[in-house]
């Protein structure tokens, strides 16, 4: 049997390529939390806004997390409404790799 395949969002995948341009850390979780660790990691290296977190787990599995002015997010969130968060505005993709769709939200 077939699978069906799954549809990509204009909106996600126009955020995944603005966060592709924000500075990026990777680190490891340890003992902690992945979100603890960011946090700690955050404070300890005195990281400004906008930055992408990439937390490693164990050998398999990393968790992504936006720092930003509002405080931490997951990336997946942000991919998705990239457009709420003002410190990616700089980061605007130009308009030639912007769908007509996207486009007009970000008009106002």
């Amino acid at each position: 049997m077939a699978r069906k395949r799954k549809r990509k969002s204009r909106r996600r995948q126009e955020g995944r390529k603005i966060l592709e341009l924000v500075p990026q850390y990777n680190i490891e979780s340890g003992d902690d939390k992945p979100v603890t660790a960011a946090r700690k990691h955050i404070s300890s290296q005195s990281i400004v806004p906008p930055a992408l977190l990439v937390v490693r787990r164990n050998e398999h599995t990393t968790d992504r997390y936006f720092w930003a002015e509002k405080g931490l997010f997951g990336a997946q969130y942000v991919e998705e409404n990239h457009f709420l968060f003002p410190s990616l505005q700089s980061f605007e993709l130009p308009e030639g790799d912007k769908k007509k769709t996207v486009a007009a939200v970000h008009s106002r």
